[in-house]
């Protein structure tokens, strides 16, 4: 029992892992919880410091979540055949690391929205449905350009993804009560950009470069045309 709670305590503390608060510490000298969305995730910190740093934001927060799961199986799954029991460990210990990316005790409880760090754990758990589950979100992303909603449609199709994979391999109860908390946690996140969304103001992709672009190109036409006068 000490082993498994270990486990959990490892879980949290890989998820907890400030990646996107330490980019923009190290980078910029700034704290990314201050500036636009104010999440650590990596979608914030595109917004912030650009492509570079919000890909390697994305790859740790993948890579914490995989490694929260891929150690509990190490550990507390047996090498041969299939144990019910542990399945609930293995599960905990994801959960772990999804609330401590949403809640890391380093930065006040105020983390990321735990969907790079929710793929990782899909991957290290069962990584086709981690990669079913990503497809969705590429495909959502290409055609609204909206985060957030690429995000929630992934999220609330995972449920369906695990039940379908493991229809004809034996139901897994631990990993479809994963699914779907992990569901409902994506989505209670994004509940303000569920909101936006119904307002017609939650930004696309790339919206915001443009605007900035626009007002740069508006301001040195501005200053061109009172040079001439």
């Amino acid at each position: 029992m000490l082993l498994n709670l270990l486990v959990l305590v490892a879980g949290y503390l890989l998820g907890s892992i400030p990646s996107g608060w330490l980019a923009g510490r190290w980078l910029a000298g700034l704290d990314i919880r201050q500036q636009g969305s104010g999440s650590t995730g990596a979608t914030n910190v595109l917004r912030v410091l650009g492509k570079g740093p919000a890909l390697a934001v994305f790859v740790v927060d993948v890579f914490k979540g995989s490694l929260a799961v891929l150690l509990a199986k190490a550990l507390l799954q047996p090498p041969i055949g299939y144990d019910a029991g542990s399945d609930w460990w293995v599960v905990a210990a994801g959960l772990a690391a999804l609330a401590g990316h949403i809640w890391p005790l380093w930065l006040g409880w105020k983390g990321g929205k735990a969907v790079a760090t929710g793929l990782g754990m899909l991957l290290g758990l069962t990584w086709p449905v981690g990669l079913a589950c990503f497809g969705i979100f590429l495909a959502m992303l290409t055609f609204s350009r909206i985060v957030s909603l690429s995000s929630v449609v992934a999220a609330l199709a995972l449920p369906a993804l695990m039940l379908a994979w493991f229809g004809g391999n034996g139901l897994r109860p631990a990993y479809l009560l994963l699914a779907v908390l992990t569901t409902v946690l994506v989505v209670w996140r994004h509940r303000s950009n569920l909101q936006r969304l119904l307002a017609g103001q939650e930004p696309r992709l790339g919206a915001a470069k443009a605007a900035d672009d626009k007002a740069a190109a508006d301001k040195t036409a501005a200053a061109d045309k009172a040079g001439d006068s």
